[in-house]
């Protein structure tokens, strides 16, 4: 039996678990707060916090992390995102941390990779997109069955594909990205201005919730321009299947929303479109099964 140990890296929390890579299920989690401060030095001090009492079980170490992972450095399309973690080398620090051969990728790849896998137990698809649509917007992409992670790591950001070329300018340096028109920041920006005081994205989807017609519209704006971004991909991809996460994907109503532009378009551009299932663990989850059915750790 190989025990990995799973790290997932976000904005708000770290989780690491133990996983059986037979059974790909958790045998012990823990979780803390990310680190509010971005130096370097602070961030390594809470990883080996969180890993020293679990690594010496495990056989080797999976991370999902926000941001790109390089050839094992953590960078960002926009390095506003990561502040001083900007090309932290993530994979070395883990690695003198627990002693254990690691390996990381981007936390919406594992996360598509656990989502197809989980679909898979039901059915055939062989092309799919996962989207998760949050505070920001990623994505995860499973091609031929293969789960695509790019020689850069950039493969399935998808929260950076320009649907309005007269949009809001995006700190990657492009104007229009999907991620500045549609993600759960830009819904809160939206409302901010509309109702001119300061909104978050929850704040406006609840009031959509309530019957605000304005808001509805702010939320249908963001599924609309969701659904263009899934049909362009489809037409370019063949995809099968598109999953839909995230606080916002998963917001009530927001994936009918998504299929009802879907439904729009003509019969090339409409691929399934389905919740995602595999909640909060997909990335540590994702990360372990795509690893050790690799022959490299």
């Amino acid at each position: 039996m190989s025990i990995c140990l799973a790290v997932d890296i976000g904005g708000t929390k770290i989780a690491a678990a133990l996983v059986d890579c037979t059974t790909n299920h958790i045998i012990e989690r823990h979780q803390i707060a990310t680190p509010q401060s971005q130096q370097p030095a602070i961030f390594s001090t809470a990883l080996t916090s969180l890993l020293m009492p679990l690594a010496p079980q495990a056989d080797f170490v999976a991370v999902a992390s926000t941001g790109i992972i390089n050839h094992g450095i953590l960078t960002a399309l926009n390095p506003d995102n990561l502040g001083g973690l900007n090309r932290f080398e993530l994979v070395d620090d883990i690695q003198r941390i627990t002693q254990l051969p690691t390996h990381a990728i981007n936390d919406a790849q594992a996360a598509a990779w656990y989502e197809f896998i989980s679909l898979n137990s039901n059915n055939s698809a062989t092309n799919m997109l996962f989207i998760t649509i949050s505070t920001g917007i990623g994505g995860g992409l499973v091609l031929n069955r293969q789960l695509q992670t790019g020689t850069r790591g950039i493969s399935g950001h998808i929260g950076h594909t320009v649907v309005d070329m007269n949009g809001p300018m995006c700190g990657c340096g492009r104007q229009g990205c999907i991620e500045k028109i549609a993600s759960g920041t830009a819904i809160g920006m939206a409302g901010t201005s509309l109702f001119n005081r300061v909104c978050s994205g929850q704040d406006v989807y609840q009031q959509s919730l309530e019957g605000d017609s304005d808001a509805l519209n702010i939320i249908h704006s963001s599924a609309s321009a969701v659904a263009e971004l899934i049909a362009n991909l489809t037409i370019t991809l063949d995809l099968d299947v598109v999953v839909i996460g995230g606080s916002v994907g998963l917001a009530p109503h927001y994936c009918d929303y998504i299929q009802q532009y879907i439904n729009e378009k003509p019969e090339y551009y409409r691929p399934c479109i389905v919740s995602a299932q595999a909640g909060s663990n997909a990335g540590l989850l994702g990360a372990a099964s795509w690893f050790a059915s690799q022959e490299n750790y």
